[in-house]
């Protein structure tokens, strides 16, 4: 199996970098205005998002193509 790519308020980020709010639901494509874009280091915790709806994503998995 692959590493998580979406994660949830108060899971802990596997790996340092930028990660961004994705999402309402499961329609990841839906694009979010001014998305919430937070840093993190190995180990801490995702805050809340704005919505219940939406979800983390590492900055560079959530770009749209």
């Amino acid at each position: 199996m692959g590493e998580r790519t979406e994660f949830e308020e108060g899971d802990k980020a596997p790996n340092p970098g930028v990660y961004v709010e994705v999402g309402e639901g499961r329609s990841f494509h839906t694009q979010i205005q001014d998305p919430k874009r937070i840093t993190l280091e190995q180990g801490d915790t995702f805050p809340e998002t704005t919505n219940k709806n939406r979800k983390w994503k590492k900055e560079e998995k959530a770009r749209v193509h």
